[in-house]
């Protein structure tokens, strides 16, 4: 059943102000994360081995968040010129051929072998394994761009496990009080794209909208009843898969034809920005059959 949500307009105001940027403490978040996708895949059944998989997969990371040496820290010049000039202190362009984030990369692969998966995913993972540095450098370069080929979507899985790893130790080291807001949409601390935004149920921050950056897992304040993709506020309404009490909802722009999942965690605080989103996919399919754009970015739903 598809229920159509106005939106409410006392939730323009009334909030505390809140910090721009909620920086991710990596080991935490992945073994959260994790938490979350093992509990999840135990009550979906349709989805349920995708969501083990992936629980394998951030366990993996979680344990290489606490194992690998710490990442250089992002040097004070550059985000004293970031701040001035309003740009994100991570520079993703030239990642892609960062000897560090491919040492990562290759952690990733290595222990992901000891992993159970299905057969395609073995498959894909021996191909990026073979891959020669260029290949690879190709795949870390889509993912860093926000973009997933839909005709080569395993073996990119691998490398995003990679930059989602190595962005979100960087963005550790950031600090959040020097951090700027972009523009609407746009991750202060690497320029990314949000997977998902929420609103949280923190006291002091009740009722206020977090996105939820798909690579380096920072979280930044967003005016709530703004569309994500273009900014706009004045055709925005709300669809869910369940009933008006549903906590994960599509909000959906009229003026740009997309739309961005909205996590109500003030409702239920046990959502994740991440695992939540792969584990509500029928919202997805639903939308896609409605024409609309999917807003969010999220590695481990590329291809649907």
């Amino acid at each position: 059943m598809t229920t159509t949500i106005q939106p409410d307009p006392s939730a323009i105001g009334g909030v505390p102000t809140a910090p721009l940027a909620l920086l991710p403490k990596p080991m935490r978040l992945y073994a959260a994360r994790a938490k979350r996708l093992e509990f999840l895949a135990g009550h979906n059944q349709n989805l349920a081995p995708w969501l083990s998989f992936l629980t394998a997969l951030t366990g993996l990371q979680a344990r290489l968040a606490e194992e690998l040496p710490r990442p250089a820290p992002i040097d004070p010049d550059r985000i004293r010129l970031a701040r001035e000039n309003r740009m994100p202190p991570i520079d993703r362009a030239p990642l892609a051929a960062d000897p560090a984030l491919h040492a990562v990369l290759d952690a990733v692969l290595d222990g992901a072998a000891a992993l159970e998966m299905p057969e395609p995913a073995r498959l894909a993972l021996q191909a990026v394994i073979a891959a020669p540095l260029p290949d690879r450098h190709w795949l870390l370069e889509n993912v860093l761009a926000d973009r997933i080929p839909d005709d080569s979507v395993a073996p990119h899985l691998f490398a995003a496990l990679a930059v989602q790893l190595h962005l979100s130790r960087l963005a550790a080291t950031l600090p959040a009080d020097q951090l700027v807001k972009i523009r609407t949409g746009i991750c202060p601390s690497c320029g990314g794209r949000p997977a998902t935004s929420s609103v949280v149920g923190m006291a002091e921050l009740d009722g206020v909208r977090y996105a939820a950056c798909a690579c380096c897992q920072t979280q930044w304040n967003e005016v709530r009843l703004t569309c994500l993709c273009c900014g706009e506020t004045g055709k925005i309404s709300y669809r869910s898969v369940e009933t008006e009490q549903a906590t994960v909802r599509a909000e959906v722009c009229g003026d740009c034809e997309s739309w961005v999942k909205v996590l109500y965690q003030n409702k239920n605080p046990s959502l994740e920005p991440i695992a939540d989103d792969v584990a509500s996919l029928g919202l997805d399919l639903m939308m896609k059959d409605q024409g609309l754009r999917r807003g969010g970015f999220n590695p481990f739903l590329a291809g649907y």
